[in-house]
């Protein structure tokens, strides 16, 4: 049974002479699994909000939505409420309240349904999420995986019948990514709640799915089970910039010029290996060569120590840390781990009371008014937003450009130079909050790039954006590097972490337990590490990309019984 059909629906923003949306049909099964993906800008968000009417925005829509049959304008609104849930991106703009009991409660009461009824399926869900732990905290002492948790579970308890999810995973660290996955996979499969799911981190999202759609410039390309897209996608084109984005099973299957039904998981993918490929060779002669950076340390953090009051448990413990100049280094952790805390310590936004600070040799209290800034440190918050002062971002690149005590020319030409690098030509003329999250994000980094600093810290900078634009960053960061440019880059992307560093370290109990090589580093780890790196490592030693899968297979060759198979 259809529960959700769109026919023909074009979407238009105000002011705006291209269509968001154009000609979209398409049709979703009652208890199916739907996961939605595409650039960034791609229409994406905008298709999802239409799905909920009260999230639905301003705009010129033609065409038709139906709700079981019924038209989305024509839904009793207590149904429409109810029965349609969504979850957004970033878990802050959803939370309403001030205590979590209160938030599991707040739809309950607001659909008006007897307090013995919202009784008991607070507590249902406050047990199935395993939030009954932290019930009756408030809702500002929680993390953001929590408070994602949270929002799901807030929806849930209304039983809705169809739930929506725009980048749930976002502002998680892998881990908690994985659980929080998890736990749509099991709500799927024990209550057939039909998903609708917008995913940039694909790796376990298409594995799940029921079907997979692949939007591009507001239309849908690809709509199809997940064990063919990847062919059918390198039909349309072999380039797509979208073939980046799947997960690692179905690329290496595609690197290798392979037919039919791809692996999904790892597991499928480690028996594709293992079934069809030798392990004679099992590490790349790139990796056997040692990295040493001779240039001096531009960083030193020295037994710092930080809380955020006096009565609070410290962040940072007696941390040590440093960095070469032109060096790019991620650090990944769990949320709250005090990564965040990191970055404002570096940039002088936080002060620890013991330890200290040396920025390019010199003490950080000894840089007087904006000299620790001007052409110096510059930071990429992880809200984009907090960077955004004006209606437009051509006027906030104009603003930063006068700051900076730049010539009418040179703002232009910066700003043009800007435009080009992270092909944002289209967004200038609008207000950065009508942006999706992966657009406010190129837009932020493009504003601190016109600050023109020396040391760049980046607090997420992968969060929201689509696989083209990581490539897009990664090109980026390295031209910086080449530029004189030390990276510090805070991540849960740990596979963009992978091709784009120099080293890598985990922030755990309140400093940076180990630092190390990317190629070591993923190599040694269960779950901070690449999926890559799961699918080879029981054959090959030190392959932490897709490509580095590739190289070494088509090394060792096919098994001889395979070749057979195919020919």
């Amino acid at each position: 049974m259809e529960i959700i059909k769109v026919e023909n629906l074009n979407f238009t923003y105000p002011e705006q002479k291209i269509k968001a949306l154009e000609d979209i049909s398409f049709s979703i099964e009652q208890g199916e699994f739907v996961a939605i993906c595409g650039e960034s800008g791609s229409g994406k968000t905008t298709l999802l909000k239409l799905l909920k009417r009260e999230l639905a925005p301003y705009g010129d829509k033609d065409g038709n939505i139906y709700y079981k049959d019924k038209r989305l304008e024509e839904l009793d609104a207590r149904i429409a409420a109810s029965d349609i849930g969504f979850v957004m991106q970033n878990p802050e703009n959803q939370i309403v309240t001030d205590k979590v009991w209160h938030e599991l409660a707040f739809g309950l009461e607001n659909l008006g349904i007897p307090t013995p009824v919202i009784r008991r399926r607070v507590g249902e869900m406050a047990n199935f999420f395993g939030i009954h732990q932290w019930f009756r905290k408030k809702t500002t002492e929680l993390s953001g995986g929590q408070k994602q948790l949270l929002n799901l579970a807030s929806i849930m308890v209304m039983q809705p019948e169809v739930l929506i999810l725009d980048e749930p995973t976002s502002q998680l660290d892998p881990i908690a990514a994985s659980d929080f996955i998890s736990t749509l996979e099991k709500l799927n499969r024990d209550l057939g709640l039909t998903i609708i799911l917008v995913e940039h981190r694909l790796e376990e999202v298409i594995p799940i799915s029921d079907k997979v759609m692949i939007m591009e410039k507001g239309n849908i390309i690809l709509y199809d089970k997940p064990q063919y897209i990847g062919q059918e996608l390198k039909e349309i084109d072999e380039n797509h910039k979208m073939l980046s984005a799947l997960p690692s099973a179905i690329r290496i299957f595609n690197g290798l010029d392979t037919k039919g039904q791809s692996p999904l998981t790892v597991r499928e993918g480690r028996e594709f290996l293992s079934n069809n490929y030798e392990n004679k060779v099992v590490t790349l002669d790139r990796f056997s060569t040692n990295y040493k950076n001779e240039e001096e340390n531009i960083i030193e953090l020295k037994n710092i120590w930080f809380r955020y009051e006096r009565d609070l448990p410290d962040v940072l413990t007696g941390l040590n840390f440093h960095v070469k100049k032109e060096e790019i280094v991620s650090i990944l952790g769990g949320n709250g781990s005090g990564k965040t805390t990191f970055l404002n310590i570096i940039s002088g936004q936080n002060k620890p009371y013991r330890g200290k600070i040396l920025i390019r040799g010199k003490k950080i209290n000894k840089y007087k008014g904006k000299e620790l800034y001007k052409h110096n440190i510059a930071v990429l918050p992880q809200n984009p937003q907090t960077v955004f002062l004006k209606s437009t971002v051509k006027e906030d690149y104009k603003e930063i450009g006068k700051v900076m005590g730049y010539t009418k020319e040179e703002i232009n030409t910066y700003t043009k130079e800007i435009v080009e690098m992270l092909s944002i030509k289209e967004l200038l003329d609008k207000h950065p909050y009508d942006l999706s999250g992966g657009e406010q994000q190129k837009v932020a980094l493009g504003k601190i790039l016109l600050l023109k600093p020396k040391i760049l810290l980046l607090d997420e900078p992968t969060k929201g954006i689509d696989a083209f634009s990581k490539k897009v960053l990664y090109d980026i960061l390295l031209d910086l590097k080449k530029q004189g440019v030390t990276i510090i880059m805070v991540t849960h992307d740990v596979e963009f972490a992978a091709v784009a560093s120099d080293s890598c370290g985990l922030f755990f109990d309140g400093e940076i337990i180990s630092t190390d090589r990317p190629v070591e580093f993923f190599s040694n780890n269960s779950f901070y590490t690449t999926a890559a790196n799961r699918i080879s490592r029981h054959m090959y030693n030190n392959a932490i990309t897709c490509e580095d899968v590739i190289e070494i297979c088509k090394l060792n060759g096919v098994k001889k019984d395979y070749e057979r198979q195919k020919n």
